[in-house]
C-alpha cells in the first residue's frame, strides 16, 4: 500500500513514522509531505531516506492513504482535495464535528468508521482520546451520568515551538532574566496556565469544549461533562484528573479488572509511594496508565480515577495509525 504523511517534519508527523516503523503495517511507497520551506529535505524511514515532496504540488492518486498532520489550516485547504484520491485521516480539529466525517478511537467506536461519507476520518483532541479509551469498558458495565475532568498537559500538545520555548524559558529562569512569552499567554517555565486555545463567552476555552463535544460524539451524546484544562511545563504527556458518577453501582475490583482487560489500558495503582503513573513514565508508551482508582464518597455511585498517556501518540500518531490499521484489516482501503 502507498501511504502519504502530510506534515512529516512536524512532531505528530514524525512520531506517526515512528509509530509505522514498528508495526507491521505493509508500505510499497511512502510519501513524505510537507510544506514548500521544507521540499527536499530527506528523512529516514526503515534505514532509507525519503524526500520530503511539497504538498501544493504533490498528487494524493499516488496514495491510499494520507495521514494529514499539519495543522486545522492545513486540512482545510488541502483534506478534501486529497480525500478525491485517498483515505484521509486528519489529525487536526477541523473536521473533528462534521456530521459527516466520524470521529474515531478504534477501541471505542471503530463501528462508525463505515459512516465516512466525505473520505475523511478525524483523530479526536490528545485529551479526549486518552480519556475516551478509559472511559468505554466502564460506560459499558456500569454507564457514565457524568463527568468532572481537569487536564494537566504537556507543551508538546502546542507543537515543537512550544517545547522550544519551554526549554528557553528555563534557561532563562535559572540564570535570574526575565522571561518574555511568545508562544503562551503567561511564563510556562515553573508555572501553570489555565488557559489553552481561545476562550467562548461562556468563560470556557476551545479545548475545554473540545473534550465535552467530542465526547459526546465518540462514546454517547447523553454523557454530561465539564473540563478544566491546564498547561504544564512538561514536554510530553497529559494527565488527568477525572471524577465520574455512574448509573448503576460498581465495586473497585471490577473497576480495576474491566480496565485491565481492555485495550490499550493498563492499570498501575499500587497504594504505596510512587505505585502511580507520571507523564515521564508514559512518554514514548504506547498505554493509557490508570492510577489513583478509589470511590467518591461524596456522591452516589461516584468514582476518581488518575489518567496518563503520552498525548503523542494515543492522543495523535498512535491512534491515527490504529486506524489505519483497523480499515485495512476490514478491507477498506478509501475509494
Amino acid at each position: 500500500m502507498n501511504i502519504a504523511i502530510v506534515g512529516a517534519t512536524g512532531n505528530v508527523g514524525r512520531k506517526t513514522l515512528e509509530v509505522l516503523e514498528k508495526k507491521r503495517l505493509f508500505i510499497a511507497n511512502l510519501y513524505l509531505v510537507a510544506s514548500s520551506k521544507s521540499a527536499g529535505k530527506k528523512i529516514s524511514f526503515k534505514g532509507k531516506d525519503h524526500e520530503v515532496f511539497d504538498l501544493e504540488s504533490f498528487d494524493f492518486s499516488k496514495v491510499k492513504i494520507a495521514f494529514f498532520a499539519a495543522g486545522g489550516k492545513i486540512s482545510e485547504k488541502f483534506a478534501e482535495k486529497a480525500a478525491k484520491h485517498c483515505l484521509v485521516i486528519d489529525n487536526s480539529s477541523y473536521y473533528r464535528m462534521d456530521p459527516d466525517v466520524p470521529l474515531i478511537v478504534p477501541q471505542v467506536n471503530a463501528s462508525e468508521l463505515n459512516k465516512t461519507k466525505k473520505n475523511i476520518i478525524s483523530n479526536p483532541n490528545c485529551s479526549t482520546a486518552q480519556l475516551v479509551i478509559v472511559l468505554k469498558p466502564l460506560h459499558d458495565l456500569f454507564k457514565i451520568k457524568r463527568i468532572v475532568v481537569s487536564t494537566y498537559q504537556s507543551v508538546s500538545g502546542g507543537g515543537k515551538a512550544p517545547m522550544d520555548e519551554l526549554v528557553e524559558q528555563t534557561k532563562l529562569v535559572l540564570d535570574g532574566k526575565d522571561v518574555k512569552s511568545k508562544n503562551f499567554t503567561k511564563q510556562i517555565a515553573f508555572n501553570a496556565i489555565p488557559h489553552i486555545d481561545v476562550f467562548s463567552d461562556d468563560g470556557y476555552t476551545k479545548e475545554e469544549l473540545k473534550m465535552t463535544n467530542e465526547t459526546k460524539k465518540i462514546l454517547d451524546s447523553k454523557i454530561d461533562l465539564t473540563a478544566t484544562c491546564v498547561r504544564l511545563p512538561i514536554s510530553v504527556s497529559h494527565s488527568e484528573s477525572v471524577n465520574l458518577q455512574f448509573e448503576k453501582p460498581f465495586t473497585l475490583e471490577k473497576v480495576r479488572e474491566a480496565l485491565n482487560n481492555f485495550d490499550g489500558c493498563r492499570v498501575i495503582d499500587d497504594r504505596v509511594d510512587g505505585g502511580y503513573t507520571t507523564p515521564l513514565e508514559a512518554e514514548g508508551k504506547d498505554e493509557t496508565f490508570i492510577s489513583r482508582i478509589r470511590e467518591d464518597k461524596t456522591v452516589k455511585n461516584g468514582l476518581n480515577l488518575w489518567i496518563v498517556s503520552d498525548n503523542l501518540l494515543r492522543g495523535a500518531a498512535l491512534n491515527a495509525v490504529e486506524i489505519a490499521e483497523t480499515l485495512i484489516k476490514n478491507n477498506f482501503y478509501g475509494k
